[in-house]
């Protein structure tokens, strides 16, 4: 069970699927938050791809449901290759976004990934939003409340084929964590795809470790975990340079108990960070703690463990 000890940060600096300017910055507060050189002291060795480039975001209103698709499209294609290709040379893929309609080309990529290498995956969704909307129930248009939708094969043909397999994972390979604000449309929808959802209730009902337990249950040595974590996850009292703050979420405590209880598994194999908006954030706060957790996940612990 060891994690994989060579990454590469990719950053993916567009707000282009969010309601709110500023996702765009995310990358480069990480990277001021000096991710990659507290990764290295940790023994990682860390390579920055640097920023891959796309459309800008026009600021349009939704056409036909969906707000900017081509640009959304060309951003998540060009997400898509650039894991796709980190995991092809054995590497674990960091994507900095960028909002969460970037989860769509990465957890594509390494669906594809899994595919080929004729592996198991399980897909974390750390996020205050089950990201399960459609053309049809969004209320909004923006298209970083449908990710896991267009995964699930259901969105329009751009985006549900980027990958070359429809749909790219199952609804069962899913574990929605942390969640707390879903469309009503939207709910009936999840109920009907039978996602499985920790939902905040459940959290303060069943504690976080519990929790991590069931959405770690089954994995083996032939299972990739990969973690979609939008920094909405968290308590905006504690992170709130995002977007779309919604009160009540994890603690500080909480989360860094999610966070090493998934490093525990030794499985993580490629991590999304997204949705991190530096226009909305107190002095880098947000990101640095973002880094915080981001180094729990690769192993960081108060005391040494067995």
């Amino acid at each position: 069970m060891t994690i994989l000890r060579s990454v590469s940060l990719i950053g993916a600096p567009t707000d282009i699927g969010a309601g709110a300017r500023g996702a765009s910055m995310g990358p480069e507060a990480m990277r001021v938050a000096n991710l990659a050189q507290t990764l290295e002291s940790h023994g990682v060795e860390v390579v920055d791809r640097g920023n891959l480039s796309g459309p800008y975001n026009p600021w349009l209103p939704p056409v036909n449901g969906y707000r900017h698709l081509p640009e959304v499209t060309a951003w998540n294609r060009a997400v898509h290759e650039a894991v796709y290709a980190e995991l092809q040379l054995g590497r674990l893929p960091i994507l900095l976004g960028g909002d969460h309609c970037l989860g769509l080309g990465s957890i594509s990529a390494v669906a594809r990934h899994c595919r080929e290498a004729g592996k198991k995956l399980r897909v974390l969704w750390l996020d205050a939003h089950a990201d399960f909307n459609t053309s049809a129930l969004t209320p909004s248009g923006n298209i970083h409340g449908m990710p896991v939708a267009c995964l699930c094969g259901f969105g329009p043909q751009e985006l549900i084929e980027i990958g070359g397999h429809v749909p790219a994972i199952s609804p069962k390979w899913v574990r929605q964590i942390g969640i707390r604000s879903v469309d009503e449309g939207e709910k009936r929808f999840v109920h009907e795809q039978d996602l499985e959802v920790f939902d905040m209730r459940y959290i303060d009902e069943m504690g976080m470790r519990h929790t991590m337990e069931l959405a770690l249950a089954t994995l083996d040595a032939n299972t990739h975990l990969h973690v979609s974590f939008d920094v909405d996850f968290l308590d905006p009292e504690i992170a709130p340079g995002v977007g779309t703050t919604i009160p009540g979420g994890p603690t500080y405590r909480e989360a860094q108990l999610c966070m090493e209880m998934i490093a525990d598994t030794g499985r993580m194999a490629s991590l999304d960070v997204m949705e991190l908006n530096p226009a909305l954030d107190v002095r880098n706060k947000t990101a640095l703690l973002a880094v915080d957790l981001i180094e729990s996940l690769f192993g960081k612990s108060t005391l040494m463990r067995k």
